[in-house]
Protein backbone atom coordinates (compact mmCIF):
# COMPACT_ATOMS: atom_id res chain seq x y z
CA UNK A 1 0.00 0.00 0.00
CA UNK A 2 1.59 3.51 -1.11
CA UNK A 3 2.50 5.84 1.84
CA UNK A 4 -0.08 8.62 2.33
CA UNK A 5 2.25 12.42 2.51
CA UNK A 6 0.11 15.73 3.36
CA UNK A 7 0.87 18.30 0.50
CA UNK A 8 3.89 20.02 2.56
CA UNK A 9 5.31 16.93 3.52
CA UNK A 10 5.56 15.78 -0.09
CA UNK A 11 9.41 15.61 -1.28
CA UNK A 12 10.18 16.73 -4.70
CA UNK A 13 12.82 15.34 -7.10
CA UNK A 14 16.08 16.70 -7.12
CA UNK A 15 16.47 19.97 -8.78
CA UNK A 16 19.67 21.15 -10.69
CA UNK A 17 21.45 23.65 -9.38
CA UNK A 18 24.40 25.69 -10.90
CA UNK A 19 26.76 28.60 -10.15
CA UNK A 20 27.91 31.35 -12.75
CA UNK A 21 28.28 34.64 -13.42
CA UNK A 22 25.91 37.16 -14.17
CA UNK A 23 26.22 38.64 -17.52
CA UNK A 24 23.34 41.11 -18.07
CA UNK A 25 20.80 42.14 -15.21
CA UNK A 26 19.03 45.04 -17.47
CA UNK A 27 15.31 43.44 -17.44
CA UNK A 28 12.98 43.39 -14.76
CA UNK A 29 12.52 40.27 -12.55
CA UNK A 30 15.03 38.54 -15.38
CA UNK A 31 18.71 37.94 -15.52
CA UNK A 32 20.87 36.12 -17.93
CA UNK A 33 23.77 34.00 -16.11
CA UNK A 34 26.40 32.54 -18.10
CA UNK A 35 27.27 28.93 -16.74
CA UNK A 36 31.04 27.66 -17.72
CA UNK A 37 32.76 24.30 -17.68
CA UNK A 38 35.59 22.88 -18.64
CA UNK A 39 35.41 19.40 -21.06
CA UNK A 40 38.37 17.53 -22.54
CA UNK A 41 38.37 17.54 -26.28
CA UNK A 42 38.21 14.08 -27.92
CA UNK A 43 40.57 14.23 -30.32
CA UNK A 44 43.29 16.59 -28.78
CA UNK A 45 42.54 15.96 -25.49
CA UNK A 46 43.04 19.14 -24.33
CA UNK A 47 40.36 21.27 -21.46
CA UNK A 48 38.31 23.52 -23.02
CA UNK A 49 36.18 26.28 -21.86
CA UNK A 50 32.31 25.97 -23.12
CA UNK A 51 29.66 27.97 -21.52
CA UNK A 52 26.15 28.63 -21.55
CA UNK A 53 23.67 31.42 -20.71
CA UNK A 54 20.16 30.73 -18.76
CA UNK A 55 17.50 32.95 -18.40
CA UNK A 56 16.99 33.27 -14.63
CA UNK A 57 14.01 34.72 -12.54
CA UNK A 58 14.75 37.38 -9.76
CA UNK A 59 11.72 38.29 -7.77
CA UNK A 60 13.52 40.87 -5.68
CA UNK A 61 16.05 42.10 -8.35
CA UNK A 62 19.29 41.62 -5.98
CA UNK A 63 21.45 40.73 -8.05
CA UNK A 64 23.94 42.80 -10.40
CA UNK A 65 26.01 42.30 -13.67
CA UNK A 66 29.32 40.44 -12.38
CA UNK A 67 28.11 38.92 -9.50
CA UNK A 68 28.13 35.07 -8.86
CA UNK A 69 25.22 33.39 -8.24
CA UNK A 70 23.85 30.21 -7.31
CA UNK A 71 20.39 29.05 -9.62
CA UNK A 72 18.29 26.24 -9.37
CA UNK A 73 16.28 24.47 -12.49
CA UNK A 74 12.45 25.19 -12.25
CA UNK A 75 8.89 25.29 -14.05
CA UNK A 76 8.90 27.02 -17.08
CA UNK A 77 8.24 30.47 -16.10
CA UNK A 78 7.96 32.26 -19.76
CA UNK A 79 9.34 31.27 -23.59
CA UNK A 80 12.79 31.30 -22.29
CA UNK A 81 12.79 31.63 -18.08
CA UNK A 82 13.19 28.11 -16.56
CA UNK A 83 15.44 28.68 -13.78
CA UNK A 84 15.25 30.63 -10.59
CA UNK A 85 17.51 32.88 -8.25
CA UNK A 86 18.59 30.65 -5.11
CA UNK A 87 21.15 33.20 -3.61
CA UNK A 88 24.05 35.91 -4.71
CA UNK A 89 27.18 34.34 -3.67
CA UNK A 90 29.54 36.82 -4.36
CA UNK A 91 29.18 40.48 -5.24
CA UNK A 92 30.61 41.79 -7.91
CA UNK A 93 33.71 44.54 -7.02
Amino acid sequence: MAEQTTGTEQERGRRAVRIGQVVSAKMDKTLVVKITRRVRHPMYARFINRSTKLFVHDEENTAHAGDTVKVMATRPLSKNKRWRLVEVVERAK
